[in-house]
């Protein structure tokens, strides 16, 4: 990598302390609520949001990479949640960006979501990053307009556009479902998914994304380009669990329940869309990426199950050791 001086935000984050980790520490500049205490690092505090001046804060840098959002969240009760994502992911993504730009930040990374182009594909090809934008929820939707005020920005300032959109990004660390289904699985539990084979998901782990991000910092064939990111190697739900098992050294208990059966209660409870992230499909395809940058994921499937399931197994360990 260059000597290029670079600034992200969202460090505090999963994918964002991997990243920090993965730079020189005397390149960096990030900016959030607090400090992380990186020596040699130059930490800026503050918020995203659409007034948020950044004064100074680009000073000499070359490369933004913008990783913080408000995130994706599972029944959210907000009164107006579109409304409260666009306040970050849109309005604050472009304020951030047009100040990077008015301070002759050469490149702006993006980290957006495969959401922008749909909840599945189950009943369709593999997503492509030249697909019609096809946003189903708020958080999308946020994500996919700041996309596009992005690459006006860059037409019109000549700052250069960046964008990575990744699936469910896992790894040491990792939270949420994938964690919890983590630790059902290590702790022995019968689960009903053995017959949901036939489904295909695809996962990127977060070292695989982070490396993808190292790559964008510089190649000059990565300028006002979308990218779509993963491990490129899709899993059944079935497959999935097994490998969970598989790392932690236990018996793949998975019974073998007939998908119709999720799917029935999907429709009695009406929880389709819950049951079509067990049982559905969502994959992307890659090949733009890998052609684009001359790159493949440098690390595979069951390197990330691995260090998830460490993470996983050091949680439990602590808790049995205070409690």
């Amino acid at each position: 990598m260059s000597n290029k001086r670079i600034f992200i935000t969202g460090g505090s984050g999963f994918v964002g302390a991997v990243l920090l980790s993965a730079l020189p520490a005397s390149r960096i500049s990030f900016f959030g609520r607090r400090d992380l205490g990186i020596p040699d690092a130059y930490f800026v505090r503050g918020q995203i949001q659409p007034d948020t001046q950044y004064l100074g804060a680009f000073n000499n840098v070359d490369v933004v990479i913008h990783l913080a959002a408000r995130v994706h969240i599972m029944n959210d009760s907000s009164s107006d949640p579109l409304a409260e994502f666009r306040a970050v992911n849109t309005e604050g993504t472009l304020n951030l960006a047009r100040r990077a730009a008015e301070a002759g930040v050469k490149r702006f990374i993006f980290l957006s979501s495969i959401k922008v182009n749909g909840e599945s594909t189950s009943n369709c090809n593999p997503f492509t990053a030249s697909d019609m934008r096809n946003p189903e929820d708020p958080y999308g939707m946020s994500k996919s307009e700041a996309e596009e005020q992005l690459l006006a920005l860059g037409k019109e300032t000549g700052m250069e556009i960046v964008i990575i959109r990744p699936p469910l990004v896992y790894g040491e660390g990792v939270k949420a479902n994938f964690a919890s289904l983590m630790k059902l699985v290590g702790k022995g539990f019968p689960l009903p998914f053995r017959a949901i084979n036939q489904n295909k998901r695809s996962l990127v782990s977060v070292y695989n994304l982070v490396d993808l991000i190292k790559v964008c910092i510089d190649h000059p064939n990565a300028a006002n380009q979308v990218f779509l990111v993963s491990d490129d190697n899709d899993l059944s739900t079935a497959q999935m669990v097994a490998l969970m098992a598989k790392v932690q050294g236990k018996t793949n208990l998975s019974l073998p329940v007939p998908v119709w059966c999720f799917k029935l209660a999907g429709k009695l409870f009406k929880k389709e869309a819950v049951v079509d992230r067990l049982v559905g499909s969502l994959q992307l395809d890659i090949e733009h990426t890998k052609k684009t940058l001359d790159w493949v994921p440098p690390y595979t499937v069951e390197h990330g199950f691995q260090l998830a399931a460490k993470k996983t197994r050091d949680d439990w360990m602590i808790k049995c050791f205070v409690y």
